[in-house]
């Protein structure tokens, strides 16, 4: 097995925060030196100005990596919430009961799911649910009513079922996080598994994601980075002190394991996450269907969607090619994969996506992709 090798940091403000690793061998070749400590520098800034509490950088391209902790992260395996990241996630877990033959795409939900019809609900597939396009809502109108009154995933899942459609399936695209919870309603019915641990069983142990959980997992609420609430996405009370026991930081939120927002994660086990797609590496889901993953499943007329992922140039940076898979999140997160470099970019930190504009997880991706060009 080939060791990974860390990549050497530059001088100047950056140098704030300790080496997480041992130089072991130069900057990738590729990969800018002057880029990368650009990169860095942002989240040093950030967390010594007190805009960010904390945050955590791996960049890999190739056997070389480069990771740094930030503010309250006193690690790289620091463990943050992915928000919207874990919705990739959670699709490659369903996708490994693809490739056992228990699903097909194109497979009505119904067929798993026998209430999930009227309201032409009976015409929504399981793709259609994997890309956005199935015409379920993203929130649900009563979600701030389920989550003050702590309900579980099956209520929410209850919830998705019965509610109103808002398009012909497959007409229109809209990002729907209940589309992605009915699809882990589907994946625990055929496995006969909670999905908290399906996924962990699927996805987290194979790649050696030691420091990732849907949920809480093994895992204390102590370890966990706190987001700042200030500003939190709508559905998470928004900053809303009446919706301290259910928004982002609540024992609540962060023990339900929402396949749509709830996974912690370290940035090296995204990192490992995103490698098995951008490797076609076989550990997970076979290599012809994390190249099917990858590439775009909707009509042209409709924003371009991987099962799972974003894909295209604007799921990075500028720079970054067609090839680009990847994902966001409103916690405040970003991780994306370039085949054309060879380069992964996982930034997490713990102000949300909509406090600052532009975020500094944006302006870190931007420097990366520079690294990388």
């Amino acid at each position: 097995m080939q060791r990974r090798t860390f990549l050497q940091f530059g001088l100047g403000t950056a140098l704030a925060t300790p080496l997480l690793a041992v130089v072991r061998g130069v900057v990738a070749k590729g990969l800018r030196q002057d880029k990368l400590d650009a990169a860095a520098a942002v989240l040093t800034k950030a967390t010594d100005a007190g805009q960010v509490d904390a945050a955590t950088l791996c960049v890999r391209q190739g056997q070389s990596e480069f990771v740094r902790a930030f503010g309250a992260a006193k690690s790289s395996d620091a463990m943050f919430l992915l928000g919207s990241i874990s919705k990739t996630m959670s699709v490659a877990a369903v996708m490994t009961l693809l490739d056992q033959g228990k699903f097909r795409l194109d497979d009505p939900v119904k067929k798993f799911l026998p209430e999930f019809t009227g309201g032409g609900r009976e015409k929504i597939t399981i793709g259609q649910l994997l890309t956005h396009v199935s015409g379920l809502p993203d929130q649900l109108p009563e979600n701030n009513v389920l989550r003050s009154g702590h309900a579980s995933l099956a209520k929410f899942a209850a919830a998705a079922m019965s509610t109103p459609l808002l398009f012909e399936p497959g007409t229109r695209y809209n990002y729907s996080s209940m589309a992605i919870m009915l699809a882990a309603e589907v994946a625990q019915r055929i496995s006969g598994t909670d999905f908290l641990k399906f996924i962990d069983s699927a996805l987290f142990q194979p790649l050696g994601m030691k420091h990732s959980a849907l949920g809480l997992g093994r895992f204390k609420l102590a370890e966990l980075m706190q987001c700042q609430v200030k500003d939190a996405a709508p559905e998470s009370g928004a900053g809303d002190p009446a919706a301290k026991d259910w928004a982002w930081n609540s024992p609540y939120w962060r023990k339900l394991g929402a396949p749509w927002g709830s996974v912690h994660a370290s940035a090296p086990d995204v990192a490992r996450f995103l490698a098995e797609f951008l490797d076609a590496a076989g550990k997970v889901v076979k290599p012809e269907t994390a190249r099917l993953m990858l590439r775009n499943h909707n009509p042209p007329e409709l924003t371009p969607r991987g099962l799972g992922f974003a894909i295209g140039a604007g799921s990075g940076s500028p720079g970054c090619s067609e090839k680009t898979f990847g994902h966001s999140g409103s916690t405040g997160t970003l991780a994306w994969a370039d085949p054309a470099t060879d380069t992964i970019c996982v930034v997490l930190t713990t102000l949300p996506g909509r406090a600052a504009k532009p975020h500094p997880t944006r302006l870190v991706s931007d420097f990366v992709a520079q690294a990388a060009t």
